[in-house]
């Protein structure tokens, strides 16, 4: 290789490191690194955090290249820290969304993050009965079922007696041999906070165990020449009582049997009395009968302008139910109605929830007694696998004001009479502490249940138009049939009944023969000759003004949840074109 050759290469040499030197010293000196923006790496891979209202959540992200920055966190544009690492609190919940920006000499960086507040997880309590207290025979055990919010945190127990610590578990039997005054308290308790129940439960020997009794109603209205019983309910303790009857002052009975059958046919209004009296007390209870005109005399004669169709909901009472407050919102029985009204109109459902819960009906005129033909039929939703039975009823405007405050007569169906149909059943539900917690129900003859809360129903089951912590409901109780066919919980069938019942997938009075499948409206048919009297005997009505339906049995069906009766019309079957 020759000496220019040698040169030449070596000259491009040094040219070309100048060339790189001086593309690396363009905007910095040569051997001092360039300056990098600050980097954020925020302490949840999401960028969404979850705190409980009134608690603090502090947030610490890790930064690179922040050596004297400036830290600004934002919520709504307003700056609420300045540190590197923030402490969130709200006594609110909801979604707070905050921005998060760090600035050196080099630039800034930024970033948005979410705070999801949300409510503090109390474990609610809820006792049926706690309100007015209990009463036991000495001797004998009270169990103590209370129920307690699911929540997803540990939670502990406690029951004290008179103070003293008794039980640390859920569920407590309480038994005294002492006659006398108790205090009960419940508490449970978790990481977030407690709740509790505290009573009185009285404790007496058999002579000391206070009398009661209730009446459904104190005023009653009837046509002349027509009969009622009149009957205390739910009696307790009534040890060797006798009942004496009076009218306007006369005595008209006296027996071991309280109940007592007015017949009185010269129209007016009757001050009758009855009065429990045994070994220990005398008490009273005054109602008033008004004998009204005979039949016939409010009668409302159908014209060309009649509707076949319901034109008034007067009553709206469900039971508890999954379906009760879903989409609409009441805060009173007119307000209620008025909401019932407008979803029969729409051709929707309207649900009465479990056992006893119930919907009355008037029309634009009197729907006449055909002698044995159907007159009349309600719309229920039922299906081959589903048959939810309501219990039919239905009066005459016997006093003539429009509205349902006369007899009511039962409408007798296939069930009526046999063993296992229950007259006169009664349901007492128990408003919860809290939306998403199960109902709990008492009945007449010492059942005890609940209404479950399912997950996919969110609202609160309790008629939000009902202001009293308890509620009773009345009526007749079918043998509940349903059963878990799949054997594992996941399909459940509830049978028809024969005839006689709304809601009710039967071969005999139904409207049609289709398996209907989609639980689209559904009509059985009815018959106003099959109206009974309190004893059973045909009520012999000509006609009648109002039609009350009521859920037939008190059953539930794992994730289904509760049986309930569902309405979605009433309609003169001989004013129908259907």
């Amino acid at each position: 290789m020759d000496n220019d050759t040698e040169m030449k290469r070596l000259l491009f040499c040094v040219f070309a490191a100048c060339a790189v030197l001086a593309s690396c010293n363009k905007d910095e000196e040569i051997g001092v690194p360039a300056a990098r923006k600050p980097v954020i790496t925020l302490d949840s891979e999401t960028a969404v955090y979850k705190v409980k209202a009134g608690r603090d959540l502090t947030i610490s992200p890790s930064y690179e290249n922040a050596d004297d920055a400036q830290y600004a966190w934002t919520i709504d544009g307003r700056v609420v820290g300045r540190g590197p690492s923030y402490t969130f609190r709200s006594e609110t919940t909801g979604r707070v969304f905050v921005g998060l920006s760090v600035t050196t000499a080099a630039g800034s960086a930024s970033e948005e993050l979410r705070i999801d507040v949300v409510e503090l997880e109390i474990p609610a309590v809820s006792l049926a009965g706690a309100d007015e207290g209990f009463m036991v025979l000495a001797g004998k055990p009270l169990e103590l079922k209370p129920l307690v919010a699911e929540t997803s945190l540990p939670t502990t127990y406690s029951w004290r007696v008179d103070g003293t610590e008794v039980s640390a578990e859920k569920d407590y039997v309480f038994m005294q041999e002492q006659s006398g005054e108790y205090t009960l308290r419940f508490e449970a308790r978790n990481e977030d906070g407690e709740d509790a129940v505290e009573f009185g439960v009285r404790v007496s020997t058999a002579d000391e165990m206070p009398f009661s009794w209730t009446f459904d109603r104190t005023e009653y209205n009837l046509s002349s020449g027509r009969a009622i019983r009149l009957s205390p309910l739910d009696i307790e303790s009534t040890l060797d009582a006798l009942y004496t009857w009076t009218i306007d002052g006369e005595q008209v009975q006296q027996s071991s049997d309280p109940a007592f059958v007015f017949d009185r046919t010269e129209q007016g209004t009757y001050a009758v009395a009855v009065v429990m009296t045994n070994a220990l007390m005398s008490v009273e209870q005054t109602l008033t009968v008004h004998v009204c005109p005979p039949e016939g005399r409010y009668y409302r004669a159908k014209t060309a302008a009649s509707s076949a169709d319901c034109d008034r909901v007067c009553e709206f009472l469900p039971a508890p139910g999954q379906f009760v407050n879903e989409g609409y919102t009441a805060a009173t029985m007119e307000e209620a109605c008025a909401v019932a009204e407008k979803l029969l109109a729409a051709g929707s459902y309207v649900s009465l929830g479990g056992f006893g819960g119930s919907i009355v009906v008037g029309f634009d005129h009197s729907i006449d007694n055909s002698g044995g033909d159907y007159d009349f039929a309600v719309e229920g939703n039922s299906f081959e696998s589903s048959s939810e039975p309501g219990i039919v009823w239905v009066m005459q405007d016997e006093n003539g004001d429009g509205l349902p405050n006369d007899t009511w007569y039962e409408l007798k169906g296939s069930e009526w009479g046999k063993p296992e149909t229950v007259q006169d059943y009664a349901v007492t539900y128990y408003k919860p502490a809290s939306e998403g917690m199960d109902v709990q129900w008492t009945d007449n003859r010492g059942g005890t249940g609940t209404i479950d809360h399912l997950a996919f129903h969110e609202q609160a089951y309790y008629p939000a138009w009902v202001e009293a912590e308890s509620y009773t409901l009345r009526g007749t109780r079918l043998e509940a049939r349903n059963y878990d066919q799949s054997g594992d919980g996941t399909y459940w069938i509830l049978p028809p009944y024969d005839w006689g019942y709304a809601d009710n997938y039967s071969s005999v009075d139904r409207l049609t023969n289709r398996p209907n499948s989609t639980a689209a409206a559904n009509a059985n048919r009815f018959r106003i000759s099959d109206a009974v009297r309190f004893d059973g005997q045909p009520a012999n009505l000509r006609y009648v003004d109002f039609v009350k339906i009521q859920t037939g049995i008190n059953a539930k069906c794992g994730w289904l949840g509760e049986a309930s009766t569902e309405v979605l019309g009433v309609y003169d079957c001989r004013v129908s074109k259907r």
